[in-house]
Parts: C-alpha cells; sequence; structure tokens
C-alpha cells in the first residue's frame, strides 16, 4: 500500500517562567495524507460488544415417536477481543446452528407430534438467524480492519506543563500535564491517529537517580515490544554496565501479557536493540542490528519472532542524496518496502 505524508516541520515554542522548575512548551504541526493506516477501524472492531443467540438444548424423542421440548436459555453478550478467532468461533456456531436445524427438519419428516416440532425447530431458526446476524457485525467490522484513510488534511496543537525538582539526596524528579486538540497523525507508523479530545491530561511522572529512573504513567508507557500492544504503568529504566535496559509493566493485564523488556548496546558503530514482551499466546520477540558505514550509510537487519507466528527476518538500509533520504527493506516473508524523504524550507515530503 503506497502511503502519502506531507507535513509541515513542528513548531516548537519553550517559555521559561519565574518559578525555574516549571517549563511551558507547545508544538503545532499541519499537512495533507494520503492512504496512512486507519488506527480508528481497528479501534472500532476490538472491544466491540456482540449479542449472542438463545442457547437451546435438543428436543427428546421417546420410542413411540412422541417429543419432548428442548429448553431454551436468555440471551448473553460478549466482547471480541481478537478479529480471527471471533470470526471463526461465529462461523463455526453459524454452521452449528444450521446442522442441528437441518438434523430436526429432517426428523419431522419422519413423522412426530407436530406442535413440539414446530417449538423446536423454530427454537433451532431464531438460533441460526441470531449467529448468521453475528456473523455479519464481525465479518462487516472486520473488513475496516486494516483498511488504509483517503486524502484528508490534519492539523494540531498542544501545550505541555513540565515540572521539575530535585530532593537534597540527589534525587530528581519531575511530572507533566498536557492539552492536545486536533486531528492527530502518527508520522514514524503512518497511522492516522484520528481526532484528540482537546482535554488536559496528566502526562508521565518520574524519579530519577544513581538507582536509574522510574516512571509513572497510568496506561501512557508504550509496550517496548509493539506500540501495537497494550501499554504499561511503571517502567524502569537503568544502565548495566555498557547495556541500557529498560522493563515495563501493565498493571492491568494478566500475568501472560503484563510485561516488556528492552536492551540495547552500542559499540564501533554497530548498535544492538532486543526487545520482548509478554503475550497470552506465548512471549514476542525481536533483535535488530544496525551498522553505519559512513556518515551517510547505515545497513540494518533484525528478527522477528511474534508470539504463535512465523518468524521474519528483515534487511534494509538507509541513507540520505543531496537532502533526499532513501530507506530500503526487504523480509524473507515476500514483503518489501522503499522510503523516499525530502526536506526543503520547513516542509517533509515522504513517500511510500
Amino acid at each position: 500500500m503506497k502511503k502519502l505524508l506531507i507535513a509541515s516541520t513542528a513548531l516548537v515554542a519553550t517559555a521559561g517562567m519565574a518559578n525555574a522548575d516549571i517549563t511551558i512548551s507547545g508544538h503545532a504541526a499541519a499537512g495533507v495524507y494520503s492512504g496512512l493506516h486507519n488506527k480508528d477501524a481497528v479501534a472500532a472492531y476490538v472491544g466491540k460488544t456482540l449479542a449472542s443467540s438463545a442457547s437451546t438444548t435438543a428436543a427428546t424423542q421417546a420410542a413411540d415417536g412422541t417429543l419432548t421440548a428442548g429448553t431454551t436459555t436468555a440471551a448473553v453478550a460478549s466482547t471480541n477481543a481478537s478479529s480471527d478467532a471471533n470470526e471463526l468461533a461465529a462461523i463455526n456456531a453459524v454452521r452449528d446452528a444450521q446442522a442441528a436445524l437441518n438434523a430436526k427438519l429432517d426428523l419431522a419428516t419422519s413423522g412426530g407430534t407436530d406442535a413440539v416440532y414446530d417449538i423446536a425447530v423454530a427454537a433451532l431458526e431464531a438460533t441460526l438467524a441470531n449467529k448468521t446476524a453475528e456473523l455479519a457485525i464481525i465479518q462487516s467490522v472486520d473488513k475496516s480492519v486494516g483498511t488504509y484513510s483517503a486524502d484528508g488534511i490534519y492539523s494540531n496543537a498542544g501545550v505541555d506543563f513540565t515540572m521539575t525538582g530535585a530532593t537534597e539526596n540527589g534525587i530528581s524528579f519531575s511530572a507533566s500535564v498536557n492539552i492536545d486538540a486536533g486531528m492527530e497523525i502518527d508520522a514514524g507508523d503512518f497511522e492516522l491517529d484520528g481526532k484528540d479530545g482537546g482535554t488536559a491530561g496528566l502526562g508521565a511522572v518520574s524519579m530519577t537517580g544513581a538507582f536509574g529512573t522510574v516512571t509513572f504513567d497510568d496506561g501512557g508507557i508504550e509496550n517496548l515490544y509493539s506500540d501495537g500492544l497494550s501499554n504499561a504503568d511503571v517502567s524502569y529504566s537503568t544502565t548495566v554496565g555498557a547495556v541500557a535496559l529498560t522493563v515495563a509493566h501493565d498493571t492491568a493485564a494478566a500475568s501472560t501479557g503484563a510485561n516488556s523488556v528492552s536492551a540495547g548496546y552500542s559499540a564501533s558503530g554497530m548498535a544492538f536493540t532486543l526487545t520482548a514482551s509478554e503475550a497470552a499466546a506465548g512471549t514476542s520477540a525481536s533483535l535488530a542490528v544496525s551498522y553505519a558505514l559512513n556518515d551517510s550509510v547505515t545497513i540494518t537487519a533484525d528478527t522477528d519472532q511474534a508470539a504463535g507466528k512465523e518468524s521474519v527476518q528483515t534487511i534494509g538500509a538507509k541513507t540520505t542524496l543531496n537532502g533526499v533520504s532513501v530507506s530500503v527493506e526487504s523480509a524473507n516473508n515476500s514483503t518489501w518496502d522503499v522510503d523516499l524523504g525530502y526536506t526543503a524550507g520547513g516542509f517533509a515530503f515522504i513517500r511510500c
């Protein structure tokens, strides 16, 4: 999918207050987008509540052919969490309901009590209709997952208040409050984030000392392996020898998906980064390596093993020629990517 992004350079302003421990900064951006990944479409599907059908028990048949009607339970609601899993479950539910209905219809042709047959068949027809409707909802919403935006204009602005201080024993603290409004995009991941609510929010609160840095931000710390996974609430960063280490924890997540970790090491122009995260299907991990051949050319490679999926190996190169940035990547899963960028006069043009 080709993606286009023309953006103005972010405007940043900082003003020192009379109290040196408070800093006010601002940012603004505007531009044109086309074919960005529609993040809102994914959010529209994940967590959607679906009505499950009333379930029925099979009618019983006596030796003389007399039927006793089955029972029907009340309808319940279910919340989806996975596109593939819920669609597969819904398809199977429709097939099971259709098979049960066909069995009753076949049985009805061999005789029995018509009234009781009518009750059993009607209940199964209702189940089939409900399951079919549920599948239609899942599939219709699922079509929007992974779709890309049309052309559009975005503009946004924000103000950030940062407060800092230190104790006598050398521990420094910081906290921030931010107000953002407008249509926002994620230029790094080519995602259309959507409209910001324009409300004030509390950012990260952290403390730093010889022990490292502890950061608290309820649901605001990105998963260290992938920003597509659930955010963390607290993180700890430190340096062990030449290795930079960060661990993040999501207090609300189950024990199988609460933690993620990142470790980085650099030497002689080479940089190694290992990231990993827990998941219900297992552990996801990625190892990335980059080597700076010179001031303008960098070679990259990584191997990524997402939980429950095949590992993917990628190699690439990045360079800048006469103000034009070029990035090329190719993976063993038959995917490739070429990015071109050019910045001039405060505007950036990116084509992917």
